[in-house]
């Protein structure tokens, strides 16, 4: 199988030769910097530039044996684009947001739409389009910010997370059009070429918000991107939610994404009771990427395939200082176990 017909049939259940091997960008950056000295070419150079922004997220696919194409490289894209302010950040840090577009929930006229034919949104858009013309056997993920994570980078997170409980209407408004911008992001994304979108929400850990507050808050919003791309562009969606989502209990079974994944704190074999039915991506500890010795990393991804894991994946933001050697390993581990969905 070529990667790209792999990843989707392993998204869909159907039968595959072995779990496919992905990180899609966007929180989970593929991109390390043994990869930006190989290909020659750095952050933040790469988060303004679609050729360099192509050529490392190819570098990361050929050279560390991640088997996707996946970008954006950060999670402020989209905020950029609504008024935050936003430092790029160095070879080593991500970039993040230094100025919020609001100071108060009730500045919400103060957002700005997302133009997908300029700034930072574009030279997504165009490296996707560099992407799909040089390799269409591997598969292109277009990576999203999800609802909170995008609120809580145009306005102070405190903010938010009281509006939660004191001003649900202001929440709701804000995660209005979050979810809007997001998805006029990804319709760009998928117009150019990406095959799958990835919604990660990092902010919106039911350990942080609770479970009540995931199901007004976050699962309505991650359904309704989720749809759209499925029903306008016949594209599925990866839902990756980080923090200990076993007290979420049974609400993660009404998400809509075909593909669900979580933080390393939840196993895989209690992510699948968590979601029946649905296709299981994961859990590789970041943490022992960065720090572990490959050795260790091959025994993680084999016990992740032991119990059941349908995609091999990190199960959070890569750190760019991670090895490259640790990276192949659990690589290497995915190619060594055949397995059929």
């Amino acid at each position: 199988m070529t990667q790209k017909e792999r990843l989707l049939k392993a998204i869909r259940a159907e039968a595959v030769d072995r779990a496919p091997f992905i990180c899609p960008g966007g929180m989970m950056t593929m991109v390390v910097t043994e990869v930006m000295d190989a290909v020659g070419c750095s952050w933040p150079g790469a988060h303004i530039d679609p050729e360099k922004m192509a050529a490392l997220t190819i570098g990361a696919n050929r050279l560390a044996g991640i088997e996707n194409f996946g970008l954006p490289f950060c999670m402020t894209v989209e905020a950029e684009a609504m008024g935050a302010q936003v430092d790029l950040g160095h070879k080593e840090c991500e970039p993040r947001v230094t100025r919020y577009a609001m100071d108060a929930m009730t500045d919400i006229d103060r957002l700005t739409s997302v133009d997908v034919t300029g700034g930072r949104a574009r030279v997504c858009v165009d490296a996707v389009r560099i992407l799909k013309d040089q390799s269409g056997e591997v598969p292109i993920i277009a990576s999203l910010t999800g609802p909170v994570s995008l609120a809580t980078s145009l306005v102070d997170p405190l903010l938010y997370y009281r509006a939660l409980r004191l001003n649900k209407e202001a929440a709701h408004n804000l995660n209005r059009l979050a979810v809007e911008n997001a998805i006029a992001f990804g319709d760009a994304l998928v117009e150019a070429g990406a095959d799958v979108v990835c919604i990660a929400d990092p902010s919106a850990t039911g350990d942080l918000i609770g479970r009540a507050a995931f199901e007004e808050f976050v699962l309505p919003c991650i359904n309704e991107m989720t749809e759209h791309f499925r029903s306008r562009y016949g594209k599925p969606s990866i839902v990756h939610i980080c923090g200990d989502a076993k007290c979420l209990g049974d609400v993660l079974r009404g998400l809509s994404a075909e593909v669900v994944s979580v933080d390393s704190i939840v196993g895989i074999e209690h992510l699948r009771s968590m979601v029946p039915g649905k296709v299981t991506m994961g859990n590789i500890s970041t943490y022992v990427l960065e720090r572990g010795e490959p050795a260790k990393l091959a025994r993680g991804a084999e016990q992740c395939l032991r119990h059941g894991v349908n995609i091999l994946a990190p199960a959070c933001g890569i750190s760019p200082k991670t090895p490259m050697k640790n990276i192949l390993a659990v690589a290497e581990a995915a190619l060594k176990r055949p397995k059929a969905v």
